[in-house]
This record gives structure tokens, sequence and C-alpha cells, in this order.
């Protein structure tokens, strides 16, 4: 709402911001508060591409209060994305959209095992000495997200700082 000056009197005037619609790509809904960018981040999407991205941060959510909202225009997430996702936005919703309309939505998963998309927090884990070994971690909190690797048994709480 703003102010304007109509005639002498002063009367409030709603205005309303409106996002264009992609025709085709993907829309990332329900992503928590200030967690698009690392959403972004995951998608490795650094500005210098050559296709839209449109980013709407701590926009009103009926069910949440407040979310963020990322759009990628002409791009479909891979499988080990939407699991990077859901470990930062666990109530993510992930729009696919083909000529402005949505041919499928679904909600992010957090799967049982996260496989090579988490870095082990323990230096010495084998994971992180250079071997050829996958990184793999069990589920064994969703609230709050504990992950406990199957190596070394170190457990990680903070896992938006451990996303490779």
């Amino acid at each position: 709402m703003f102010d304007s000056w109509r005639g002498g009197v002063v009367v409030k005037v709603a205005r309303e911001l409106k996002v264009t619609p992609i025709t085709n790509g993907t829309v990332i809904d329900h992503i928590p508060p200030g967690m698009a960018l690392k959403v972004l981040s995951i998608l490795g999407i650094t500005g210098n591409e050559d296709y839209t991205v449109s980013v709407a941060m701590n926009v009103s959510s009926k069910k949440f209060g407040k979310k963020d909202i990322v759009k990628v225009e002409s791009r479909e997430l891979s499988p080990k994305e939407v699991n990077k996702i859901a470990l930062i936005a666990p109530h993510a919703t992930i729009n696919i959209i083909r000529e402005y309309d949505v041919v499928k939505k679904y909600r992010v998963r957090l799967p049982k095992k996260v496989v090579g998309i988490v870095r082990c927090a323990n230096p010495s884990c084998i994971t992180n000495s250079g071997e050829p070994v996958e990184s793999e971690f069990i589920v064994i909190s969703t609230k709050p997200l504990r992950l406990k690797c199957v190596y070394c048994e170190r457990e990680i709480l903070d896992v938006k700082d451990y996303i490779v």
C-alpha cells in the first residue's frame, strides 16, 4: 500500500508486482525464507546463464508465513539436484512447466540414504582421503535434520554447510 494524492484527498492504493510466467522450465516453491540463494548455489546458477532465473525472497505464504520461490526457465532438475534441495527445503514443491502450464507438481522427499551429495565433516573419514569412495549418509532424524556417515559414523546437524 502507498499513499496517493488525488484531488486533495489521500487515498490508499494497493500495488501488486507480478513476475512473468515462464514458458518452459521449473518453479521451486515453498523454500524456507532466506534459502533461495542456497538453492541457486545447489543448481550451479551464477547469474551468467543464458536463461531467465527469477528469485522471490520472503514472500507471504498462508501455510508457512514466509517463503522463497525460484523460477528457472528452460531447465528441469536432475534427481540429484532435487535430493540436495530436499536437504535444505524439506517442504519444497517442484513444478514442471511446459507451454506455460504446470504438467507435473510434486513435493520433494528426503531420501533415507544420502549418497554423493553431502561431504563428511570428519577430515579423517575415508571419503575425504582422496580414495575413490562416494560419501554415504543415513538420515537418522528429520526434525532437526541429522545425518550419520556410514563409514566413520560422524553425525552432521547443519547439513546445508556440507552439501557438495
